[in-house]
């Protein structure tokens, strides 16, 4: 099967490399010169055989809105789009809808497999009318695990991406877990080998699982985890799956908890905590802890 892939970074890059693998062939466009096959989209829609098939795999917001705007001029009737990245699921209905207007079909896909796909492949949540999905089910195949599970049409426009956003939230609440057992382990003295805990968790046990298994090959990598700092970023996925939880009165405690302490980890100090310390203070005399005195051989603004 003939597809156009746009973003060729991380996943994309190994997408393409995948497909190829599987037979097909894929003409594929990024900003960088170094890694695409052609020089702009315009030339590889006009490599395309129609029905053309594009898959877009750019970052989620205006790069994947603009991404679809330019393909609205240059594809027609017949065509299909699908969005594999990370969007929004309420951007979905309106670039169904564009497209719609000039009989371009639209499909969205959320993947999961990270730079591990190449080799495992990729798990497929994808979104859209029937026909639709059934035009590009020969790439799904090719880029799905081997098995029967991997792949869902979760339902029309918008569910991919919907059921791609509820997943990452689980992400962040069994990563969260998994970092909070290994920060309770470590802080003991009772433990003396908690990477080998961690390790010996990964056959047998309820909890054992892919992240599990990522998490002790950091561990063996460096066991106190001494080089990495406490950071953590979120992508959006968990933000807007709380969000959904608050617009449909769902209590998605767990999940919520995961999201804001990664808010925390970006904190040297909580202007909260503060707060909490003074009234203490105030209401009964609680000690507080005062701020380290600056360093007084620290030049003084004026001096």
């Amino acid at each position: 099967m003939d597809i156009g892939l746009i973003g060729l970074g991380k996943m994309g890059g190994n997408m393409r490399e995948r497909l190829r693998r599987d037979g097909h062939t894929v003409v594929g466009f990024d900003f960088n010169p170094d890694v695409s096959d052609v020089g702009s989209l315009e030339e590889l829609a006009a490599a395309l055989p129609a029905p053309k098939v594009v898959w877009v795999m750019v970052p989620s917001g205006d790069p994947t809105r603009q991404t679809i705007t330019a393909l609205n001029e240059l594809l027609g009737d017949g065509d299909i789009v699908v969005d594999g990245g990370n969007s929004r699921w309420t951007d979905d209905q309106a670039h169904a809808t564009l497209l719609a207007e000039k009989g371009i079909g639209f499909v969205d896909c959320g993947v999961s497999g990270g730079v591990w796909g190449l080799q495992e492949g990729y798990a497929l949540m994808c979104g859209g009318k029937r026909p639709h999905v059934d035009t590009v089910m020969p790439i799904f195949q090719s880029l799905k695990p081997e098995g029967e599970h991997g792949f869902v049409h979760a339902g029309d426009v918008g569910a991919g991406h919907f059921a791609k956003m509820v997943h990452n939230g689980i992400e962040y609440a069994i990563m969260q877990a998994y970092a909070e057992g290994w920060e309770l382990l470590e802080k003991v003295d009772l433990v003396e080998n908690v990477t080998e805990v961690f390790d010996s968790w990964r056959a047998g046990t309820v909890i054992r699982s892919w992240l599990l298994d990522l998490l002790v090959a950091a561990l063996h990598e460096d066991d106190t985890l001494s080089k990495i700092a406490g950071w953590a970023e979120d992508s959006g996925e968990g933000r807007w799956t709380v969000e959904a939880a608050i617009d449909n009165a769902v209590p998605l405690n767990v999940i919520t908890a995961s999201l804001f302490a990664r808010f925390g980890s970006r904190q040297e100090e909580s202007p909260a905590m503060k707060a909490i310390a003074a009234m203490r203070n105030q209401f009964g005399g609680h000690a507080i802890k005062a701020e380290e005195a600056a360093d007084e051989s620290a030049p003084h603004h004026g001096a």
